[in-house]
């Protein structure tokens, strides 16, 4: 007999039909596909070059930090929204690192508890039933899954190589445009790779005054860039006044599992954040915030973090080029976003991208991230595990030994 459960579940996770139809999502069919390889080759390397986090923990100065904050009796309680210390170090931090002047810590700094659940619960401040949200697609889907939640649409615009990467926002339909409240960037981007430029922000700015539109700017890799000074939204003018940044110190510093972001920039916008996550949590464990203060006062710690991502994406470049992909070194994160091959000179064909990086793990034992959004893509990254820098050159020989033969057809 069926429970009366069943009947009760919200339309937005699939309502009556909740756990009857499964659907597989791409990193749950990556997951799968490891195993059986693992299963069917006992022993043999899995090289995981699809993995999204970085391979190192954090430093010792920021756990050591930890440590000595966890003991603290003063530090057990409720942050709610937060520590005033930490805003001060992040807007400090936003000055020293990417030149943006004028953040007031206490009115336009808000920490989260990672930047994930900051694009979760802004829809929320926005969001009526038949609002617009923009997108960018490929891209980290978890603001338009919730403005959907909220009665929302999404609007996906396209990320082409023709236009480095950046969406044009001219290609949209005005009745769209008239209907949108807000527009979600992520630069650097993921998976692309790709970094915005100043006179793209500007664009985006007057885009978003003309139309009267909220600038959601996912800045999760924004301090892994490789073309300079790290550029942040806020750095151009007029930015405060359209939208906010949110900053992780995740990828920055290797602190993806202490879950740690700020949202930063307008102040009404970051007051409805805070309104919003109010009801949502207590707040981050007041030990970790100030941890956190202690990575973001040692910005020279992501420079550490830069260098050997650069190395082993110089030398992916290299190995994929070896392999007939089109490849080059990318603006800024830790991802290589390359055109998946149709098929293989042996005639073994890949419909796409998916198939291909199936393919990959279950015969090669070699594992990426497919994007079939726009296009065919898969995404390698240079966070696999390696234990100094002879090991991964021996790993990329490795892909490039398992892979020669195989004799790719884009």
């Amino acid at each position: 007999m069926e429970s009366y459960i069943q009947e009760l579940f919200a339309e937005r996770i699939g309502g009556s039909q909740f756990g009857k139809v499964e659907k597989i999502y791409k990193f749950e069919k990556i997951k799968m596909a490891k195993r059986e390889a693992l299963k069917n080759n006992p022993g043999k390397e899995l090289i995981d070059l699809g993995v999204g986090e970085p391979d190192e923990k954090a430093f010792d100065i920021v756990i050591e930090s930890l440590c000595k904050e966890a003991c603290k009796h003063e530090n057990r309680g409720y942050a709610d929204n937060g520590i005033p210390e930490f805003k001060y170090a992040a807007a400090e931090y936003l000055k020293e690192v990417f030149d943006v002047d004028g953040i007031d810590p206490e009115t336009e700094v808000n920490h989260s508890i990672g930047s994930k659940p900051a694009l979760a619960m802004l829809p929320s401040a926005f969001i009526n039933p038949g609002d617009v949200c923009l997108m960018t697609v490929p891209g980290y889907p978890v603001f338009g899954t919730h403005t959907e939640w909220y009665g929302g649409q999404v609007y996906t615009i396209p990320l082409l190589k023709k236009n480095n990467f950046l969406p044009d926002l001219d290609s949209i339909p005005a009745d769209i445009v008239k209907r949108a409240k807000v527009l979600v960037i992520n630069y650097p981007n993921n998976p692309t790779g790709a970094v915005a430029t100043e006179d793209f922000y500007k664009t985006v700015i007057e885009f978003a005054l003309k139309n009267k539109i909220v600038v959601v700017q996912d800045a999760a890799y924004a301090a892994l860039s490789y073309t300079g000074k790290p550029l942040s939204f806020l750095s151009i003018p007029g930015a405060k006044e359209v939208g906010v940044e949110i900053h992780s110190l995740s990828k920055a510093f290797n602190m993806t599992g202490w879950r740690m972001a700020f949202v930063a920039g307008n102040p009404l916008v970051v007051k409805a954040f805070a309104n919003v996550k109010d009801n949502y949590d207590s707040g981050q464990f007041k030990a970790i915030q100030k941890a956190a203060i202690t990575a973001l006062q040692h910005p020279e710690l992501t420079e550490k973090i830069k260098e050997k991502y650069k190395r082993r994406l110089s030398s992916l470049v290299t190995t994929l080029k070896h392999l007939g992909f089109d490849a080059h070194m990318p603006g800024g994160t830790f991802y290589l976003y390359v055109q998946a091959p149709k098929k293989t000179k042996s005639g073994i064909v890949f419909d796409n991208a998916e198939s291909f990086s199936q393919y990959l793990i279950k015969e090669c034992l070699i594992s990426s991230v497919p994007w079939d959004d726009v296009g065919s893509f898969v995404r390698f990254s240079a966070t696999f595990e390696a234990k100094d820098q002879n090991d991964e050159q021996r790993i990329l020989k490795e892909v490039e030994n398992r892979l020669g033969a195989l004799a790719f057809e884009f």
